[in-house]
């Protein structure tokens, strides 16, 4: 059976975050909590559903992944697949093996969930985040040939492959750099339809309009970057 951890990077996701980890399948080697400076009980909630947790200070979604990438880069047993889910059970965890399925299956490198329209729970994304998505999409196909629709943050991806990329972004840009570094690389990838729902509580990036702006400016830079490449 597959080595597969699962890195949950979560910041006052107190609420929610036991859902997440109780519903992930059982067959899952570890799941990692990567806690980002929450001020509520989301470490001890998420100990007492059976993950681990990390700390990571340094506020940032990149950040938090970069800190749980490291707790298992020191572990004496080397993963197959890691993959990467919100603590605000929006994602449906038990959709885990339908995500990893293809690099199961097909050898494929990397699989992103795709919140399709016709699975997302009315209300579950914002018009921001909607136009976003089709925006950043867009010029992934136009300057990269892509076939991304989305850039979900339930993803599954081969562990040697992630170490390929070399991850650096610490905040917002961290889902579309993982996407254009499989592009410029020429990895295998697909897309795998997944369900959405209303996350619970309140948005970090997309709940502000300054988390909005800044999400915004942090995924067009980095496609804006690699197309001068």
């Amino acid at each position: 059976m597959a080595d597969i951890r699962v890195i949950i990077p979560a910041i006052n996701e107190g609420d929610s975050i036991g859902k997440v980890v109780s519903e992930l399948p059982e067959h899952v080697t570890e799941i990692i909590v990567a806690d980002n400076g929450s001020e509520d009980d989301t470490a001890e909630n998420a100990r007492k559903a059976g993950a681990t947790v990390v700390t990571e200070t340094r506020k940032g979604y990149g950040y938090a992944c970069l800190k749980g990438l490291e707790y298992i880069s020191k572990q004496s047993k080397v993963p197959d697949i890691i993959v990467f889910i919100d603590g605000d059970y929006s994602d449906y965890p038990e959709e885990l093996d339908k995500v990893v399925a293809p690099i199961l299956e097909n050898d494929v490198d990397f699989v992103v969930g795709a919140r399709k329209k016709s699975l997302r729970e009315p209300g579950s994304m914002t018009p921001q985040q909607v136009f976003g998505n089709q925006l950043a999409t867009f010029l992934m196909r136009v300057l990269f040939k892509s076939r991304f629709t989305d850039l979900g943050p339930f993803r599954a991806i081969k562990y040697e492959k992630l170490k390929e990329l070399g991850m650096q972004d610490t905040t917002y840009g961290w889902t579309v750099e993982m996407q254009l570094k499989i592009l410029r690389k020429k990895m295998s990838y697909a897309e795998i339809p997944v369900r959405y729902k209303r996350r619970i509580g309140v948005s970090k990036v997309s709940g502000t309009v300054k988390g909005t702006i800044f999400a915004g400016i942090k995924i067009l830079g980095w496609i804006f970057k690699y197309s001068l490449k």
